[in-house]
């Protein structure tokens, strides 16, 4: 395909995207309303009761709706919600009813572990009053919290962030009651100017039959994402006004103790013991600032990532962010999201797992009622990797300069439609640094309608000798370019994706796993309307509440690249993947599709074309296995680094275990397992991938829990001197993680652990023992 042809493909799926698109109207209703409470009244403890006089006096909302398996449908199980305000805080009281109240599920859990197994309540709302963002705080029949925050733009949750809450549950005879503290100083909302505060309350229900979601808001499975629908919280008057100047400090100070021993053959045994005092600080000066800073900030007791299996693929994997300094107000950062597809879709101009090791950071925050912006800096001592992007492979080189990295991004509301304007600067000291400027812009043009996009442009001059190490070279430019189309009406989910990332695009405080092609994405998904799926459900002895066909379609095709000595215009990938999504009850889902493809695997080769079909899915099958979920591929697959089809697989399969222990104790077991290979020519595997990992998590009580991770990754490929040439390889690592915490709240954190990690080949082993404590305070 050349350019000529690049374009008009282009071309052809942006006016089928015209061609789709229209609008539906929206629906809106009245919501809840809150009580002010007068200075000097008696404020609930919270525990759970609901029993003091001002629950007796706040209005009640009970106008609940079901979301899913089925839309538009009331809801069958009663749920009531009030409001308090006081001075500081909202305080809400939610009552559950629930005809069989032995079916609840209310196990012991991890923060921001509270899923669609468990029974539930949720909190959303969203201060600023414009639906582009909402935090939230999920909690259990248990207590259990778990908390983020919502993104419009990518119809996404993140639970990344915490805020500082208290929640307490209490089990009934006829279901549970919760109540919930949120400070006001955990609320990010605008100094003046801004529109009504906007709510939703979400119930969970996990029964065999069926896992039921029901909503305060009218939200219909059409819109565009999930928070389209938060309604106004009345009963507010004038609070913004009254608290908006009102300052709010916290501190939270922590004394790390750690001792290291690393052994390898041959060598003599290294020992090495620390002790870091450091710390972080949250000031909201006013209600629409919030000033973060951290200091010598250590991450022993952040859970241990997932394995990826890699040995199939020359590109870079992203792994998710965990440490808290990089949460706040996240949603206007825009961190890069990866699709289901494994693309990286949305702004890719910041991702915090680039910076390694932090000295120290600094950070403001700013929303106002039509604008918001964030800006940091951070200095990273170093020791990570610096990605370096082709259209067919990513290098990676080891960072061993300490460098400051810095990234600043606002962004305007102007009526349904949002524009931003982002830089970031990576200076490694000596005149080495990358730089990038860029704009991006969302418009929801229609109830069903979004549009996105991007355009960066970015300098460096940060180059690699032969021995790796970091000199100064040409300064290169490079460009990239996004835009995306999404519809979502009740019978169509349509999404178009146009990229193209030059070749010397580079972003050392982002994510950059390709550069130098060009890319279209499409995705149709048409959903059956429910009379058609009911003699599916006889058919099958079990309800079918959803049913979409999907077809993926996808081509991506070079730039021309004199420094790789790749043409322009030679076909990477095509994909063309029909298949189907199912829903049914225990929250099941099942996806398939055939995989009809075409891969090339370097400049130059064949443009192989692997036939392969997957199929997977997930379930909450009971209170004890409340969650699985499998997925696996067969067929021809392209054995990447022999540029050659054999007959291969891939699997993964992840549960959940829970089991209760006497003393009020309870225990969660989580496995993780995965496995690929690709067949040589003469049957045999010609490599083989394994990765596992096993999550332990004793829970001894609300505060206290003991956790235990294995986990390995290995890599085998044989040897072969014909049809190719190929060496012999093995690698792979073994970590094993047992950490002690006791979490009372996010300011008071003990942790005690003890960590082993092994390589190979070498047989480099470490052995970690570290003891952390965070006592904070606020005021």
């Amino acid at each position: 395909m050349n350019d000529r042809d690049g374009v008009r493909a282009w071309a052809l799926v942006l006016a089928l995207a015209f061609a789709l698109c229209g609008a539906a109207p929206s629906v809106a209703a009245e919501g809840p309303r809150a009580l002010r409470l007068a200075p000097g009244a008696s404020t609930p403890v919270v525990d759970g009761r609901l029993d003091e006089p001002a629950w007796a006096e706040a209005p009640l909302f009970d106008q609940f709706v079901q979301f899913q398996p089925e839309d538009k449908k009331p809801a069958a199980w009663r749920t009531t919600v009030q409001v308090l305000v006081t001075a500081d805080a909202l305080i809400f009281g939610i009552r559950a009813y629930d005809p069989a109240p032995a079916l609840i599920r209310a196990p012991l859990a991890r923060r921001d572990r509270i899923g669609r197994d468990q029974d539930f309540v949720s909190v959303v709302i969203d201060p600023v009053g414009l639906r582009r963002s909402a935090q939230f705080v999920r909690i259990s029949a248990a207590g259990v919290v778990s908390d983020g925050v919502f993104t419009a733009d990518d119809d996404t949750e993140d639970f990344s962030p915490d805020f500082d809450v208290q929640a307490a549950a209490q089990r009934l005879p006829d279901g549970y009651s919760v109540e919930l503290r949120w400070p006001l100083a955990a609320l990010r909302f605008p100094h003046a100017g801004g529109a009504p505060w906007r709510l939703m309350i979400v119930r969970n229900i996990p029964r065999d039959e069926a896992n039921t979601l029901v909503l305060s808001a009218p939200l219909t499975k059409e819109a565009l994402n999930f928070i389209a629908e938060l309604q106004p919280l009345g009963g507010l008057d004038d609070l913004v006004e009254q608290v908006r100047e009102r300052s709010f400090l916290s501190v939270r100070p922590e004394l790390t103790a750690r001792r290291q021993q690393q052994t390898a053959p041959g060598l003599p045994t290294a020992r090495q013991q620390t002790l870091n005092l450091g710390g972080e600080l949250k000031w909201r000066p006013r209600a629409d600032w919030v000033i973060d800073a951290t200091l010598n900030p250590d991450f022993s007791q952040v859970e241990l990532d997932a394995p990826q299996m890699a040995g199939n693929t020359r590109f870079a994997l992203s792994v998710p962010e965990k440490r808290p300094f990089f949460l706040e107000s996240s949603d206007i950062v825009g961190q890069t999201q990866a699709d289901e597809e494994g693309l990286n879709h949305g702004l890719v101009a910041f991702y915090s797992r680039a910076i390694t090791d932090p000295d120290w950071g600094l950070r403001a925050t700013w929303r106002g009622a039509s604008a918001e912006a964030t800006a940091l800096s951070l200095r990273d001592a170093g020791g990570g990797q610096i990605l370096r992007a082709h259209a067919y492979n990513t290098d990676s080189h080891a960072q061993a300069l300490a460098s400051q990295a810095s990234f600043a991004r606002g962004r305007m509301q102007l009526g349904g439609a949002s524009v931003g304007l982002l830089g970031a600067l990576r200076d490694y000291g000596q005149g080495l640094n990358t730089r990038l400027l860029g704009s991006d812009f969302a418009w929801a043009a229609s109830d069903v309608d979004l549009w996105r996009g991007h355009a960066l442009l970015s300098a460096e001059n940060l180059g690699f000798d032969a021995q790796d190490q970091a000199l100064r070279g040409p300064t290169e430019t490079g460009h990239h370019l996004w835009l995306a189309w999404r519809r979502r009406t009740e019978a169509w989910n349509t999404q178009v994706h146009l990229e193209e990332v030059s070749p010397h695009f580079v972003n050392d405080n982002g994510f950059v796993d390709q550069a130098g092609f060009q890319r279209v994405t499409l995705n149709v998904h048409r959903r059956l309307p429910s009379q058609t799926l009911a003699p599916l459900g006889e058919w099958s002895r079990f309800p079918t509440y959803e049913l979409e066909w999907q077809l993926k379609l996808l081509q991506t095709q070079t730039l021309a690249d004199a420094s790789q000595a790749v043409p322009a215009g030679e076909v990477i990938e095509r994909r063309v993947q029909p298949g189907f999504w199912l829903s049914s009850v225990r929250n099941t889902g099942v996806w398939g599709h055939l995989g009809l493809d075409q891969q090339r695997a370097h400049s130059g080769g064949p443009l192989h074309a692997p036939r392969t079909v997957t199929l997977g899915f997930e379930s909450n099958p009971n209170d004890w296995l409340s969650f699985v979920s499998a997925e696996g591929e067969w067929g021809r697959r392209l054995d990447v680094d022999a540029d050659r089809l054999g007959l291969g697989a891939s699997f993964w399969v992840q549960a959940r275990l829970r089991f209760p222990i006497p003393w009020g104790m309870g225990l969660d077991v989580e496995p993780q397992w995965s496995e690929g290979y690709v067949n040589g020519p003469d049957g045999r595997r010609s490599f083989t991938e394994r990765t596992h990992q096993l999550l332990v998590v004793l829970h001894m009580g609300p505060l206290d829990s003991l956790r235990v991770i294995t986990q390995a990754k290995d890599f085998q490929r044989r040897g072969e001197a014909v049809p190719v040439s190929l060496s012999a390889d093995k690698f792979g690592n073994d970590n094993v993680s047992v950490v002690y915490q006791h979490r009372d709240g996010l300011s008071r954190v003990f942790s005690l652990g003890l960590s082993e990690a092994q390589a190979t080949p070498g047989r480099q082993r470490n052995i970690e023992l570290f003891a952390k404590a965070v006592w904070g305070w606020s005021r």
